[in-house]
């Protein structure tokens, strides 16, 4: 059979399973991520806690796009381990005429550029919100042969992409391995093995003296921290440093109740946890909010030259330092707001972000849908205090390094986006002369 034009509509048959939401059952939800990166499980959650109580199942084999984020490559085939999940109505689930198309001849077709310009056709609305109009993507024509042309073209492009998934896996290994070193400078760095230590240096135990005079000073009362035990210490640092916790050196910044204490109408500029950029630690931008659209988790104050630490979910180490001033800064109270007492702040930001205490902050979290740690744990953790002037050029070598992997980090990721350009353009080759 001869390739030949029919409506994509003609190929994907719409698939609406209703599904009421029960408060005592569990129901897994389903991510479609861009750039036609795969479906995969979101979550599994409570019914009680699923605020759309009317949805769809979604079924294993079946196409399944956004409605919201087609345009962007959100879409792909349902695998084996979503099956039975829920989606909402701005998912979009379609089976498919297996007469008609072969599963793995759909899933290069709705990578192709073709399609990937056809959602941009069919999406309309704001900038920042586009939904896909599904009457003009089902009555778009495609080319479609039989399946046997279809089984050819599949073996054609998977001759190419074997030679391009060896390379990406390459590229994939090669960004593994420069995430690993930066985290064996960071563990070194607070173990003593970065910089050397200079014995004209002011002792570090005599700094902590200095460190808990200027505490003592806050008028804020503190729990008392417990004495460290010898079976605690979980790794050798040099002579001249010494263990303290963490609630030690830190202070903490002001709760505002801003329900309270501002007028409804108030302009905040909030900073919520996914405000926070966690590959490169910063924050994106805080949201303009009114005081009356917040809960009561808004009341932290943000301050500058203060760090921001997510004590849910630590270990995806969404953490930044504050670089700006802004008026009514507030966060949520899912971070710990602080600043650091004489010590080093980016000395005590990089100890944050070692596997030392992600790994101790993860075996300590509870909690279903937000897991973890409390404040008390957060100020009982452990944390090796070298000499000021030491942990200054522990910093400065910690950026030097971290500067060099970034550099390397850069340039394999754009021969990756180089790469993954070349596959689309021979996935429109490939499709153009059908």
């Amino acid at each position: 059979m001869a390739w030949q034009k029919i409506k994509l509509g003609e190929v994907l048959i719409r698939s609406k399973i209703p599904i009421d939401i029960k408060d005592d059952v569990f129901y897994k939800r389903v991510t479609i991520k861009t750039k036609h990166q795969g479906v995969s499980t979101r979550d599994c959650v409570l019914g009680s806690e699923i605020g759309t109580k009317k949805q769809f199942v979604l079924k294993a084999g079946q196409f399944v796009l956004s409605k919201i984020d087609a345009m962007y490559g959100a879409f792909g085939i349902a695998p084996r381990e979503v099956d039975g999940a829920i989606i909402t109505g701005n998912f979009w689930a379609y089976d498919y005429d297996v007469n008609k198309v072969s599963i793995e001849w759909l899933n290069y077709f709705t990578n192709s550029p073709e399609f990937y310009n056809l959602c941009r056709k069919a999406s309309s609305g704001n900038t920042h919100r586009k939904y896909l109009d599904e009457d003009f993507l089902m009555n778009y024509e495609i080319n479609v042969g039989g399946l046997e042309n279809q089984r050819k073209t599949v073996e054609i492009i998977n001759g190419i992409k074997i030679n391009f998934d060896q390379l990406n896996a390459l590229t994939t290994q090669q960004l593994h391995l420069l995430e690993q070193l930066n985290q064996a400078i960071l563990q070194e760095a607070v173990q003593g093995k970065l910089v050397a230590q200079d014995p004209k240096d002011e002792p570090a135990s005599e700094l902590l003296k200095r460190i808990k005079a200027e505490k003592a000073k806050s008028t804020k009362k503190e729990k008392p921290l417990p004495a460290i035990r010898p079976e605690e210490i979980p790794f050798e640092i040099p002579k001249n440093w010494v263990w303290c916790r963490l609630g030690e050196i830190i202070q903490y910044t002001d709760n505002l109740d801003i329900q309270k204490y501002l007028l409804p109408d108030t302009l905040i500029n909030y900073v919520d946890i996914d405000a926070i950029d966690n590959q490169n630690q910063v924050i994106r931008e805080a949201k303009l909010k009114l005081v009356r659209e917040l809960s009561t988790r808004a009341r932290r104050v943000f301050k500058k030259g203060f760090i921001a630490y997510s004590t849910v979910r630590p270990y995806l180490k969404n953490i930044a330092i504050i670089e700006e001033e802004l008026e009514n800064y507030i966060g949520s109270t899912g971070f710990n707001v602080f600043k650091t007492i004489i010590a080093d702040l980016k000395y005590v930001f990089y100890y944050l972000l070692t596997p030392y205490l992600n790994n101790l902050f993860k075996s300590l979290m509870v909690g279903f849908n937000s897991p973890s740690i409390t404040n008390e744990q957060f100020e009982n953790s452990l944390f090796p205090l070298p000499p000021l002037a030491e942990q200054q050029r522990i910093v400065a070598a910690i950026e030097e390094q971290l500067s060099k992997t970034k550099e390397l980090k850069a340039h394999i990721a754009n021969n990756q986006e180089i790469t993954e350009q070349l596959l689309k353009s021979l996935l429109h080759q490939a499709f153009e002369s059908q």
